[in-house]
């Protein structure tokens, strides 16, 4: 069955908006933070990993974004490119802002953590009329991301890029991608999140990020069914709800719940898991793939990006998730 139609005759694939930033990974693992001397450099933000992790799938993808005038903001511009991601729409900022960086920790495989730097940062400054409605409109698909949503003038953006989409009838996705840190309070996140998803035909997001959504209303057993069905009655084609190690479902207006055969790992570290998982996901469905196949191929995805070091590096070829499933089913990956 077909639950997503995706529009024929555009020059894009995938587009993205929000956050552009810095990851700095720690390379020496298994101890805090405190003890680390050196880190590694990546390009990070989860849609700019989603949006590599589409292009090394072989899709012709855009990304919309701002950087910061100095080497962190060239050196995000010119990874995008040798990505083959088009950076029309990357603008440079020019008031002083800075790029965002993420420190992470990885204290063992299954304890990591992140530590952001974000204030003044640059991706926050993009405006809605620094948004190109052209890039949209040669879209199959826009994806938005909630940090993005999370100050002005980048708030005003993402909601002028969804006007946009919906003109010219993107898909469009909403990675929930909640980071508590960069809002005033719950109250504005849930009130925005909430005017986001209703324009969004697939939405993606933890079991946690979804409560955060329903602060204002009445669901005190976290029904799955509960929060999927209210999208129904917007825009959503498939809401997906991830419960960690316990697997993803994804709901459809029909009342189903699909889930998908997970895979085992070399786990060195958790982060980097829900941004090639998205992009799996999003390959798969965008193939014409069953719901179930696309979460098999986002789980495999995930998994590798988990047993390495980086995120935006480890995103893998759609042949490397292919070998991946292949092997895992032959027995020759087993859980770490």
């Amino acid at each position: 069955m077909t639950y997503v139609t995706f529009p024929t005759g555009k020059s894009l694939d995938f587009t993205a908006i929000g956050r552009l930033c810095i990851d700095l990974n720690a390379n020496e693992i298994n101890r805090p933070m405190e003890e680390t001397m050196t880190f590694t450099k990546y390009v990070g933000g989860s849609p700019a990993n989603i949006t590599i992790g589409m292009s090394r799938f072989g899709l012709k993808t855009a990304f919309i974004g701002k950087i910061a005038d100095d080497q962190m903001g060239r050196f995000i511009a010119d990874y995008l490119q040798k990505n083959h991601i088009d950076t029309t729409n990357v603008v440079t900022d020019h008031t002083g802002a800075v790029t965002g960086l993420a420190f992470t920790e990885i204290k063992s495989p299954t304890e990591c953590s992140i530590l952001m730097y974000r204030d003044n940062a640059a991706d926050l400054r993009l405006t809605a009329e620094e948004v190109q409605e052209d890039i949209i409109a040669q879209a199959k698909v826009l994806l938005i991301s909630g940090t993005a949503l999370a100050q002005s003038p980048s708030r005003e953006a993402v909601f002028q890029a969804l006007q946009y989409a919906k003109k010219h009838g993107a898909v469009i996705v909403f990675d929930l991608d909640y980071r508590p840190y960069t809002w005033v309070s719950p109250e504005e996140t849930a009130a925005y999140y909430n005017l986001a998803a209703e324009k969004c035909d697939i939405i993606l997001g933890t079991r946690e990020e979804f409560d955060m959504m329903e602060r204002f209303e009445a669901n005190p057993e976290h029904s799955d069914n509960v929060t999927a069905s209210k999208w129904f009655d917007y825009s959503a084609k498939i809401v997906i709800i991830k419960h960690g190690k316990d697997g993803s479902i994804a709901y459809t207006k029909d009342g189903e719940g699909h889930r998908a055969q997970s895979f085992p790992a070399k786990v060195v570290k958790t982060f980097g898991a829900g941004d090639s998982y998205a992009a799996g996901f999003l390959y798969g469905v965008m193939q014409g793939w069953t719901l179930e196949k696309s979460m098999e191929f986002g789980s495999a995805a995930a998994c590798i990006v988990i047993s390495s070091h980086s995120c935006s590096d480890a995103m893998p070829s759609a042949e490397a998730v292919h070998d991946y499933i292949e092997r895992c089913n032959g027995g020759e990956i087993t859980a770490s």
